[in-house]
């Protein structure tokens, strides 16, 4: 009976490491208002005229919001994302964003989108990043 308790309590054990190892999706995203308000600032200087005040992209610039954002992104590592911007953007002088900078707008676009804010910051690490995937909000 012991041994089949021990077994029975390592299987629930392990379910458990598996389900916490998870990568989180962007429900479970964390970053801060604060942090949108900083993106929002970096958006607006940096990312505006191309991508425009409502985020839409113009045919030439990619949308950062709505449809085809979700559909290009869904299921993404926030990494990506952020290795495109941080490479690419802005498109004047690709590579001057910060990776703060970076994460900053990140938390702008997921704002935009409708994903709750937290009381934690979405890190300006690639490894942590990783973890965490976008997962369009439902309409």
């Amino acid at each position: 009976m012991t041994r089949k308790l021990l077994m029975a309590s390592l299987i629930v054990v392990q379910g458990w490491i598996l389900a916490s190892a998870q990568s989180a999706t962007a429900p479970d995203v964390v970053y801060s208002e604060a942090q949108a308000k900083r993106g929002e600032t970096v958006y607006t200087k940096d990312c505006a005229s191309c991508h425009g005040a409502d985020m839409a992209g113009d045919g030439q610039t990619p949308s950062l919001t709505g449809k085809d954002f979700n559909l290009q992104w869904s299921g993404m590592p926030l990494s990506d994302l952020f290795d495109r911007i941080h490479a690419t953007m802005p498109a004047d002088n690709p590579g001057r964003l910060t990776p703060a900078e970076v994460a900053d707008v990140i938390a702008f676009i997921l704002n935009k989108a409708g994903l709750p804010a937290g009381p934690t910051e979405l890190p300006a690490d690639v490894a942590a990043l990783k973890q965490m995937k976008y997962a369009a909000p439902k309409p």
